[in-house]
């Protein structure tokens, strides 16, 4: 599988990850629904199997679960174990509602108990997970508290989520980006604007979520499961699981389809595919569920798209904008 360097870092990633929000399982504010522990170690075994070489979690998934999950699955996983990046930033109280919490003390506690649930000495790669308010000190706050436990050697690299540019100077002032998280994908374009060519100038990597837009793209979404969605899947109320949007966005996957077939692969394989064409984009964070769904998209890191492929997609989704 192809890798590319994660921007100021010495890591060599595939360009494919595996996504571990989903695998947190229900019970918590941004869950996508039930979820069988068995299930997900079978995935994420899978996907180190085809060879990909990291995986992307945060404290915040299934308020911890996911990070025991992982912390189980590489433990038994033989050599060469995978790079694991996490987050901090998203605190939650007694009834499981988050909310931001970036000061110092509370983020050293947030490393602390990742490493143990992830049975780790180390971690990867360190990442805040969303911005605090607009003009907040917080921010320099956190970033500086990220940079010392860079240099304590609890973490190997560090990295945010969800900046834009301005944020992305403020941390950067006080201490090296490794990397960038945010959304990306061909239905949703906004890195493109700024984001993207600043990251690609300054050398900092990218990594890009919910590149088959949290299922809508993969293929298996129709418009009937889209409205049986459990209301514990937090894509039951999306607008873009809704009506009129879902129309839309299930054409672009019929157009997917027909370029899928031609190459023998999946229409969220193209989706992805779609994400890595742009040079600014180191990897692609991949979900799934079951060993059969890591078998499907996984792989999406060796399909490369044509010139002519990737106008068919641009103009398609022009005369279908909503």
């Amino acid at each position: 599988m192809q890798t590319k360097q994660l921007g100021n870092s010495t890591l060599e990633i595939t360009t494919v990850g595996f996504g571990a929000w989903a695998i947190g399982g229900s019970g918590w504010q941004f869950s996508w629904g039930a979820q069988d522990d068995q299930d997900s170690v079978a995935a994420v075994e899978r996907a180190l199997e085809l060879g990909v070489n990291w995986i992307d979690t945060a404290t915040v998934y299934g308020l911890g679960h996911s990070e025991e999950v992982i912390g189980r699955t590489i433990k038994g996983w033989s050599a060469p174990k995978p790079y694991v990046f996490t987050k901090c930033g998203l605190r939650w109280d007694a009834q499981g509602n988050v909310q931001k919490v970036l000061a110092p003390d509370s983020i050293r506690r947030e490393v602390e108990d990742s490493l143990r649930r992830l049975q780790l000495e180390v971690i990867d790669l360190y990442q805040i997970h969303w911005p605090p308010d607009p003009d907040s000190p917080q921010l320099e706050q956190a970033w500086s508290t990220l940079a010392d436990l860079k240099r304590e050697g609890k973490v190997r690299w560090i990295g945010v989520s969800n900046f834009n540019v301005s944020q992305l100077r403020r941390a950067k002032a006080i201490a090296p980006v490794t990397s960038l998280q945010s959304p990306y994908s061909i239905l949703n374009r906004t890195l493109e604007e700024d984001v993207l060519p600043y990251c690609l100038r300054e050398g900092i990597g990218v990594l890009v979520y919910s590149p088959m837009a949290s299922g809508l793209l993969s293929g298996a979404m129709t418009a009937e499961r889209a409205a049986k969605l459990p209301k514990d899947d937090w894509r039951h109320s999306d607008p873009e699981f809704r009506p009129p949007k879902l129309s839309r966005n299930l054409a672009v996957v019929e157009r997917l389809r027909e370029i899928a077939k031609r190459h023998g692969r999946s229409p969220g394989e193209v989706a992805i595919a779609w994400t890595l064409r742009n040079p600014a984009v180191t990897g692609a964070i991949v979900g799934a569920r079951n060993a059969r769904q890591a078998g499907g998209v996984m792989l999406a890191g060796n399909l490369r798209l044509s010139d002519k492929e990737v106008q068919e997609i641009e103009e398609f989704f022009a005369e279908n904008a909503a």
